[in-house]
């Protein structure tokens, strides 16, 4: 299983390493410590996740809602920030991906 499958506070094992899931790429292993995963490593899941949550979001929903949000932060911050705000967006996109 890949890290981007895996919900926040999810334990695995990586290369001898017990980890939980703090982030998109990140985590934190149980001696300490923050580590970047990479996307194409497979992983082996431990248990639960440690938080309870209502399941895995669709792609499509996250991007209408993110779509909407985005709309209303580039009212907000006006042309002198959009450039900023763009970038932003397109790292986001990414992430999800």
């Amino acid at each position: 299983m890949k890290l981007q499958h895996l919900p926040i506070g999810a334990r695995f094992e990586f290369e001898g390493v017990v980890y939980v899931k703090t982030g998109p790429l990140t985590a934190s292993s149980e001696a300490g410590g923050q580590r970047i995963i990479p996307r194409h490593v497979l992983l082996r899941p431990l248990d639960a996740p440690a938080t309870e949550g209502k399941g895995r979001l669709e792609a499509p929903v996250v991007r209408k809602a993110f779509n909407a949000f985005f709309e209303t932060c580039s009212r907000l911050v006006g042309e002198a920030g959009q450039a900023e705000l763009d970038q932003a967006r397109q790292r986001f996109l990414k992430a999800i991906d």
